[in-house]
């Protein structure tokens, strides 16, 4: 079964200093039960299908397929919900592993998160002097849960 290992952080973007060379991202949602997430995503001419299941701690089962562009868009169009997750994202390299930084735009503009994708649950890692509050475990750090609760509406 494939899986995605990954943790999730906020950002101190004093120390990050300034990024190059990121991806802007385009992705939906399509309406699932509460068990399972379904995202189609576009960056640049590249589209994938991504279907994830329930955390289960840091790990989940994670099922991603490229798609043509087209049927992308058409599904972003015509059966995820609104508003869509947009976002740069960029990529940094620190002890080995590469960080994923996603600088949001749109609804959640002002949100800046880290992810980074393990090979196992219990890897231990060092952290970029960057990286401030783990939010892992908090699910309003979603993306899906981004569209239903966006980050200009947090108080």
């Amino acid at each position: 079964m494939a899986q995605e290992i990954e943790r999730k952080f906020l950002v101190d973007t004093v120390k990050l200093g300034k990024l190059t060379g990121g991806k802007e991202i385009r992705q939906g949602f399509i309406p699932t039960s509460e068990l399972t997430v379904v995202r189609v995503r576009i960056s640049g001419d590249d589209a994938w299908l991504t279907i994830k299941g329930k955390n289960e701690g840091i790990t989940r089962s994670e099922f991603e397929y490229v798609i043509p562009k087209l049927d992308a868009i058409d599904m972003l169009n015509e059966l995820c919900l609104e508003p869509q997750v947009m976002k740069n994202r960029y990529c940094v390299e620190y002890c080995g592993y590469t960080w994923e930084i996603d600088v949001f735009l749109g609804d959640n503009k002002g949100l800046i998160v880290a992810e980074v994708e393990l090979e196992h649950a219990d890897d231990e890692i060092a952290l970029p002097e960057w990286v401030t509050q783990e939010v892992t475990d908090d699910p309003k750090y979603y993306n899906v849960n981004l569209v239903r609760h966006p980050y200009k509406n947090w108080n």
